[in-house]
């Protein structure tokens, strides 16, 4: 008798190819891999044919190929090519969602995070990018309803729109804090107003005098490096090298009102986070020297 012709028992068969004797009666019981015929006494008798199909079946199931597609496999439903090839496309989106839900648990080690805070980031973490980035798109949406297209305010929802939000496939635990903190920032109320006052004054025209925005993050920048006060004496030397000394009293209350609508700490966390989310360098904050410059410009106008 020779390979072709020889017949195996499931034991027989499980010891040449290593398999345990319960998963082969199992195949063989689902029709996966059924036996060739029957000994007298009954017992499922298997061929060489059947036995490559075993090893054909394990290979598969070792690549995680489930039960019904093997079967479509060996019944011609569908090549081993294609089929892998969408079993790879698989596996790439679980890879992509271990290795957030990687970051996630490191960020969770790192932070000490609470249990409010874990449930979030866990949500997070299973959120596909279509659906994280439509966190954004209902804030943006929500903050800027009722203005026109066109309206100048509106560069800022373009802005907030256009820049994409997704996290990279194996994100640092920095990325994952970010958009932790991103997710609080735009469901944030207070932050959803702000946002919305900003967009609508900067749709209204308003006659302003231009100012170059360099002197007051070197100067202002510099007084708040130094603890200077925007009342003090000194601050008023400061605020001279950043506007005339002669700009009357109302327009520095006027510039003061303009910049301060425009300027939220806030507001500028949101580019910071959505910088590290996209992998950019971090710019440092503005914010601190303007709010020196508006204060500096009320108490000179006092």
């Amino acid at each position: 008798m020779n390979d072709r012709t020889e017949l195996f028992t499931i034991g027989q068969l499980a010891h040449r190819t290593g398999l345990p004797v319960r998963t082969i009666r199992f195949w063989s019981d689902i029709g996966v891999v059924p036996p060739t015929c029957r000994s007298a006494g009954g017992y499922r008798l298997y061929d060489a044919e059947a036995a490559a199909r075993l090893d054909l079946v394990r290979t598969l199931r070792e690549l995680g190929l489930d039960l019904d597609t093997v079967r479509r496999v060996l019944r011609g439903k569908g090549t081993v090519a294609d089929l892998a090839g969408a079993h790879a496309d698989a596996l790439d989106a679980e890879i992509r969602i271990l290795q957030l839900r990687r970051a996630v648990l490191r960020s969770v080690a790192r932070r000490g995070s609470t249990t409010e805070e874990m449930r979030l980031m866990h949500k997070l973490s299973r959120l596909s990018a279509q659906e994280r980035q439509r966190v954004i798109d209902d804030f943006v949406d929500q903050a800027f309803a009722g203005l026109a297209p066109d309206a100048p305010g509106t560069h800022i929802a373009r802005s907030m729109r256009q820049m994409p939000a997704e996290l990279p496939d194996d994100p640092t635990t920095e990325q994952v804090d970010a958009w932790v903190e991103l997710a609080e920032l735009v469901a944030d109320e207070a932050f959803q107003q702000r946002v919305r006052q900003m967009a609508v004054t900067g749709a209204e025209p308003v006659e302003q005098r231009p100012y170059d925005p360099a002197p007051v993050l070197e100067h202002a920048g510099g007084a708040v490096a130094a603890g200077i006060a925007p009342g003090s004496a000194e601050g008023g030397a400061v605020l001279g090298r950043i506007v005339d000394a002669a700009t009357p009293a109302d327009e520095r209350v006027r510039l003061a009102d303009q910049l301060e609508t425009f300027t939220d700490r806030r507001v500028e966390r949101y580019w910071q986070l959505m910088g590290i989310i996209n992998g950019r360098p971090p710019f440092p904050s503005s914010a601190p020297a303007f709010e020196w410059f508006i204060a500096a410009l009320r108490a000179t106008a006092a």
